[in-house]
């Protein structure tokens, strides 16, 4: 029985309706000149970056004198745990010490400025009062200000209150972030709805518990690219703890790492310790990032499936 349908017309004669074009299949799309510029200069961007990631992990597994007598991009007699280990132990585990200061610095620093941003965020966003938009001006102008112009006058300050020299002078600084104070406001909007903070209300919630179980939950996303700003601007830091400390003991990893190199001079070993501890640096960073990152993807298809 044939497939094809018939119909009869009204002068009796039976008519064939027209056969349907048949879809080929379509071959792989050609590449346009504009993508292929666009592919060709974010592979130059990513070799740049990661260029120099790969060159420190290929240094941090040499010896001290195969540093300059071996090829940079390749292994030569790889040594990494025997020079990790020369690391932590050099000095009395100092570089140990280093380490948890830079993890007390940036971790409570970064978790105490996300708290204060998404609380002022969320204030400046929802909350109507006199001279808001003054507050929001005056926390814009802090986002153009370089940390490095306010370093002297905050050591004047911390040094009349005796706090010069201390942990103090380091978390204290690190604890106010501008710019996340103005992401959660943005954020906070556009992902915090009035009505849900009016149906709170009306069911009897204070606004201490509306904030931290409505609001900070809504604004995850915002709060997590605050943290990992904070974090990697505060473990990076070098200047501020420059300026406010004077005890080795009281170092981050940057500021430890520098006094190694420049002692370089007279112990030539602590150039390799100063690769290997810059090596060790980036792994907290990497795994912040890699830990961190789903949230962001959460916060981004978020909204986009209609219900």
């Amino acid at each position: 029985m044939s497939a094809t349908t018939t119909t009869t017309s009204t002068t009796g004669e039976q008519t064939t309706p027209p056969a349907k074009p048949v879809r080929t299949a379509k071959g792989p799309r050609a590449l346009r000149p504009g993508r292929i510029v666009l592919v060709a200069v974010l592979t130059v961007a990513a070799l740049y970056f990661l260029l120099p990631v790969y060159w420190l992990v290929i240094a941090a597994t040499k010896s001290n004198a195969s540093l300059y007598s071996s090829f940079g991009l390749w292994f030569d007699a790889p040594q990494l745990l025997h020079n990790l280990g020369k690391v932590f132990s050099y000095d009395n585990h100092v570089y140990l010490q280093w380490a948890l200061n830079s993890l007390l610095y940036a971790g409570v620093g970064a978790v105490l400025a996300t708290l204060l941003s998404a609380a002022a965020g969320f204030a400046l966003a929802k909350y109507r009062f006199a001279g808001r938009e003054a507050v929001f001006k005056f926390v814009l102008a802090g986002v153009l200000l370089p940390s490095t112009a306010l370093a002297l006058p905050l050591y004047l300050m911390f040094s009349k209150l005796g706090l010069t020299n201390t942990y103090w002078a380091v978390l204290i600084p690190s604890v106010v972030s501008p710019f996340g104070v103005y992401l959660c406001r943005i954020y906070a909007e556009s992902a915090v709805p009035d009505t849900v903070l009016e149906a709170a209300r009306v069911d009897g919630a204070r606004e201490e518990r509306i904030f931290f179980t409505l609001v900070l939950r809504m604004m995850t996303p915002a709060l997590v690219t605050v943290f990992l700003f904070q974090f990697v601007h505060i473990w990076n830091n070098y200047f501020l703890p420059l300026v406010m400390l004077s005890d080795d003991r009281k170092y981050p990893i940057t500021l430890g790492l520098v006094t190694w190199k420049e002692a370089s001079d007279r112990v030539p070993e602590l150039t390799q310790y100063t690769i290997g501890g810059a090596f060790v640096s980036v792994i907290p960073l990497a795994i912040a990032m890699l830990v961190l990152q789903r949230y962001w993807r959460t916060g981004l298809t978020e909204g986009s499936v209609k219900e």
